[in-house]
């Protein structure tokens, strides 16, 4: 009986330690996913330590953090999985009133409930494209790009350093930009949000060319405390790199709410302020 129960506790700790090391890696990529596949790594074997170990897996993932709080607290994991598919249903229903015929969406990096609105509103019969970018070092909007292709929507990837092509208007002959900007996040707080690399940029060339920008997102992902910015391995930018080139390789930046057209979440469609007083309240 021991045996079995001591290789049952082996096990259950191997499980665990894949999940965060996935995480880590980003083999598990998005903050819904990543809080998902922790909620399901905590119940394996509920614990301070096993909490403490996933949130040093991401610290950057406010999101986690809260859910991990609501595990500990003694909400049941049904009921936290039941959040998130209630609250993806009506960001979809949201959603979909923003997009009208003919529109080209801008997105960046890999965002779950971005990419599952467009896919709802692609279900029922809404006819746009979608610009993406690349996402280096790590390519997760190539991710993007196939779940979007696999739906039957039309999407054209742009490198990175092309994201002002696919954003500016040159002139009302020009066919090549985007008239709408969804983003995900990473974070929500006061002032504005956390997402990946490259979003400030996507916003104040959105707020220069006057494109509404709006963040697509759960409001579970707010935050009053402050987010790291994560570091990643200068690897990932460039393997065995010569000597004495400094490389810097941050995951995530802040983007001020200054940017933001208006916050879609299960709350509905608000402005960054409207939505700060929702969620007080």
């Amino acid at each position: 009986m021991n045996k079995k129960r001591d290789e049952n506790q082996r096990e259950n700790v191997r499980k665990i330690n894949k999940i965060i090391n996935d995480i880590k890696k980003v083999k598990i990529q998005g903050a819904r996913n990543i809080t998902k596949a922790a909620v399901k790594a905590y119940f394996i074997f509920p614990s301070k330590k096993t909490k403490q170990m996933l949130l040093a897996s991401r610290p950057t993932e406010p999101m986690m953090g809260n859910v991990l709080d609501l595990a500990e607290s003694g909400i049941s994991k049904e009921k936290i999985l039941e959040h998130f598919e209630e609250s993806q249903k009506k960001i979809n229903f949201s959603t979909i009133k923003l997009i009208k015929n003919n529109d080209t969406i801008f997105t960046h990096c890999h965002s779950t409930n971005v990419i599952n609105a467009l896919i709802y509103a692609k279900k029922r019969e809404k006819k746009f494209k979608v610009y993406n970018t690349e996402t280096r070092p790590l390519f997760q909007g190539r991710k993007t790009a196939k779940e979007l292709k696999e739906a039957g929507i039309k999407v054209t990837m742009f490198i990175d350093s092309a994201i002002a092509l696919a954003i500016e208007k040159e002139s009302k002959k020009d066919k090549i930009y985007a008239n709408k900007i969804f983003l995900g996040a990473d974070a929500l707080t006061k002032n504005g949000i956390i997402n990946k690399i490259g979003s400030k940029m996507v916003a104040e060339l959105a707020h220069l060319h006057k494109i509404p920008l709006y963040i697509i997102a759960d409001s579970w992902k707010f935050t009053k405390q402050k987010v790291p910015i994560e570091h990643r391995s200068l690897n990932e930018v460039w393997d065995k790199a010569p000597k004495n080139i400094k490389i810097k390789n941050p995951a995530f930046e802040f983007v001020p709410k200054k940017y933001i057209e208006g916050i879609v979440s299960e709350f509905g469609i608000l402005s960054y302020d409207q939505f700060l007083k929702r969620f007080k309240n």
